[in-house]
């Protein structure tokens, strides 16, 4: 009866779980970039009372054995950086990767760190920076008397000064890709940073080595699917109940045992 009632505690404590993942989903349903995340889970050891294969007699074997499971536990979760929709903002200064890579950005204790929000603006000085105030990296400074912006699919960035009428470059803009994107550790304000398990940055042009094309004037919406989102919550939900159903259940069974004895 305890190891029923502590496989049910571990059926809801990954319910619970799941439940997060999928609300945090659900929250950053409008959020520029954002990746939806996924729990997964395990079952845990099982105790091995009867081997399969075992002998049950001089010639005969058991053709199962008698394994009884200790319920489940969460052994992660995961980024799912599947591509999300464009949004045209008609902004000179918004940039979507369309394809692999992440934008680079000088976060305040000088690390880089690693987004696919690309909504910048010019601060006070001129630089390209994100909706926090964090420097894009390559800096890029916009002339103070530039009439217009223009930034290739290639992250070439040019300005057309005032009294001219000729583009002239002021920066450019990289991208990074990493082996396993899903080991980047998301910190908020829409960034990750890198681990050991998501491996050192490759960085280059944007549209060559495998990396994604900029779109100018479009940022790249969340890619959660709120309809399968409700389901999985729908899902888990019912798995939460059932396991709640279990506990109730065990301890009907135990209170007719102490009644009975």
């Amino acid at each position: 009866m305890d190891r029923a009632l502590w496989i049910s505690k571990t059926g809801l404590e990954s319910q619970q779980t799941r439940m997060a993942v999928i609300s945090n989903n659900l929250a950053n349903v409008s959020t520029t970039g954002f990746k939806r995340g996924r729990g997964i889970f395990q079952d845990l050891i099982y105790q091995n009372i009867r081997q399969p294969g075992g002998q049950t007699s001089e010639d005969t074997n058991l053709p199962s054995g008698l394994m009884l499971g200790s319920g489940v536990r969460t052994v992660a979760t995961e980024k799912i950086f599947a591509q999300g929709n464009f949004i045209q903002t008609e902004n000179a200064y918004d940039v979507a990767v369309s394809g692999r890579g992440f934008l680079q950005i000088q976060m305040p204790g000088g690390e880089i760190g690693y987004t696919r929000d690309g909504s910048f603006r010019a601060n006070d000085q001129g630089q390209l920076v994100t909706a926090s105030g964090y420097i894009v990296q390559p800096g890029i400074s916009v002339p103070p008397n530039a009439q217009s912006i223009s930034i290739s699919s290639d992250g070439t960035v040019s300005a057309v000064i005032a009294g001219t009428v000729a583009q002239n470059q002021i920066g450019n803009i990289q991208l990074s890709d990493f082996i396993n994107p899903s080991g980047l550790q998301p910190v908020g304000d829409n960034l990750f940073i890198e681990t050991v398990a998501s491996g050192a940055p490759q960085t280059g042009t944007p549209g060559l080595g495998g990396l994604g094309a900029l779109i100018q004037g479009s940022l790249e919406s969340s890619n959660v699917n709120v309809v399968e989102e409700l389901v999985n919550m729908i899902e888990a939900q019912r798995s939460y109940e059932m396991n709640s159903k279990a506990v109730s259940a065990v301890d009907g069974m135990l209170r007719n045992l102490n009644q009975t004895l």
